[in-house]
């Protein structure tokens, strides 16, 4: 019989853990360990990050500055610099992976699907042909073919040859 190990997961379906106080949203950017943090870029008013948790690799968040759970209360330039950096995060994602399409998701609110209601964010998820399999059917799992780690290495480089001139840190 095959194994499938994928330890990292144990973080998300533990129930033993408190749940940290605080906003990851606003707490991780604000420190210099972007490779821990999982961080890809930073603008003045957005950063993109991978999801801890992801759908498929590949799978990130686009994500204001600004502590909102609402789009209507971020500026105009927030939601401006929010929508150019997903524009610019699903360019690069295209470049490193060559998906065959793109779910691009935003859900408000605990009844609508958000994990962090509290802080509102876009979820980017690269998929492909074919990326379906009995896996999540039969056993509620999905294969992940890549290390988080790994998609950092091949995305990061990308997001600092377009937003170089930034250092919002």
């Amino acid at each position: 019989m095959n194994q499938l190990w994928a330890p990292w997961r144990m973080e998300l379906v533990s129930k033993g853990e408190p749940p940290k106080a605080g906003c990851i949203f606003c707490d991780l950017p604000r420190g210099h360990e972007d490779r821990e943090n999982l961080i890809l870029g930073r603008t003045e008013h957005t950063f993109a990050i991978l999801n801890r948790f992801p759908y498929n690799n590949g799978h990130l968040m686009v994500v204001p500055r600004a502590h909102q759970n609402d789009p209507d209360q971020l500026a105009d330039v927030e939601w401006s610099e929010l929508s150019e950096m997903l524009r610019v995060a699903d360019r690069i994602v295209r470049k490193a992976y060559g998906p065959h399409g793109t779910n691009l998701g935003m859900n408000l609110g605990r009844v609508a699907g958000a994990g962090i209601a509290d802080h509102l964010h876009w979820h980017l998820v690269p998929r492909w042909s074919g990326d379906t399999n009995f896996m999540p059917v039969l056993a509620e799992t999905k294969v992940m073919v890549e290390h988080l780690e790994a998609s950092w290495d091949r995305l990061r480089p990308l997001f600092d040859s377009m937003y170089s001139r930034v250092k919002a840190w």
